[in-house]
């Protein structure tokens, strides 16, 4: 069994995550860099399952690597629209 560990946004990543993966995480933090959110407070969750690591982002963000496919994964929260004026259209 392998512990996890957190740490926050732009920070340094644990040494041990695939190549791949440490791609995905700076993509992520790259693309969160251009916008104007305030993710200062933010930080990674990485959790290990199965032998490969999960990582998530305090806004829902998640990256999985596949050792298969030596591949990471980014799946990114839906923002979900409640303006409902249009809705009878």
């Amino acid at each position: 069994m392998q512990l996890g560990s957190r740490w926050p946004l732009g920070g340094t990543a644990p040494s041990d995550l695939p190549e791949v993966v440490e791609i995905a995480l700076h993509a992520v933090e790259e693309e969160l860099a251009a916008g104007d959110t305030d993710t200062s407070a933010w930080r990674w969750t990485l959790t290990w399952l199965e032998g490969s690591p999960v990582i998530e982002l305090d806004d829902g963000t998640v990256i999985r690597y596949s050792k298969k496919d030596d591949s990471a994964t980014i799946t990114q929260p839906v923002l979900v629209d409640n303006d409902d004026d249009d809705d009878w259209i």
